[in-house]
């Protein structure tokens, strides 16, 4: 069987929890420390721009986006 390429919702809530806590983004896989980058949105005359994270583990190559507003993936 095959690995998948992404974290499991338990390990995204770990990285979420982290974060929000004020903590630098941990791997739950391997334990390195995850690469950030902003995500930039403008709100397109909808109202609102979203801001985003993209937290990248540089040894496993998983990745998550975070909306940092709401605390939520994606």
């Amino acid at each position: 069987m095959t690995e998948q390429a992404q974290f499991e919702p338990e390990e995204q809530r770990q990285i979420r929890e982290r974060v929000a806590a004020g903590a630098k983004a941990v791997c739950p896989r391997d334990g390195s420390q995850m690469t950030v980058r902003s995500i930039g949105g403008g709100s397109f005359g909808l109202g609102y721009a979203r801001r985003r994270e993209w937290l990248i583990c540089p040894v496993c190559r998983r990745s998550v986006i975070f909306d940092l507003k709401r605390g939520t993936r994606n």
